[in-house]
């Protein structure tokens, strides 16, 4: 497990410890929607090993998705890139989602930016209720290339402390 899927994890957690350390460089007002996570953590699994389609699982009563996650010193992915790999993952990642109506989530972690470095995204997907879809019509969607590729600009997505904010409303 990388320190960052770590990071995310401890985050969704509610690891003040991880948090404290993650908000130092941040606003005022970004640190205050990362605290919230506090009140309402979820139960974080790694998943990499079990699932196959995504890093974390993240649990709560109102709420269950799972994070794939990137990191990337530029500031774009596309998912064509390592043999097509990626997109493969992304697809069946869909396909499993749609069919359990789990909302999917990209995290993108930019290396050695200042500030709130992770950026939230999710895919077009059939079958999200609840909740669940409520975050889904407000999150940024991944890109499809004109090759039917997906594509993740890092400027385009959410920021952390923005979905922690919504998710622990």
């Amino acid at each position: 497990m990388s320190i960052y899927e770590r990071e995310l994890r401890e985050i969704l957690a509610g690891n003040e410890e991880i948090i404290d350390k993650v908000i130092k460089s941040l606003r005022e007002e970004e640190r205050r929607k990362y605290k919230k996570i506090l009140k309402k953590p979820f139960i974080t699994v790694r998943a990499a090993g079990s699932l196959g389609i995504a890093d974390i699982v993240a649990l709560r009563g109102d709420l269950s998705f799972i994070v794939e996650i990137k990191v990337r010193k530029g500031s774009e992915i596309l998912f064509s890139h390592e043999g097509g790999r990626m997109q493969k993952k992304a697809e069946e990642m869909k396909r499993k989602c749609s069919m359990a109506n789990i909302l999917p989530i990209f995290a993108f972690r930019r290396k050695g930016i200042r500030g709130d470095a992770w950026r939230v995204f999710t895919m077009e997907i059939d079958g999200i209720k609840g909740k669940g879809k409520e975050i889904y019509d407000a999150l940024p969607k991944l890109e499809i290339t004109k090759d039917g590729n997906f594509r993740m600009k890092w400027e385009n997505g959410m920021k952390l402390a923005d979905f922690i904010d919504m998710i622990c409303d």
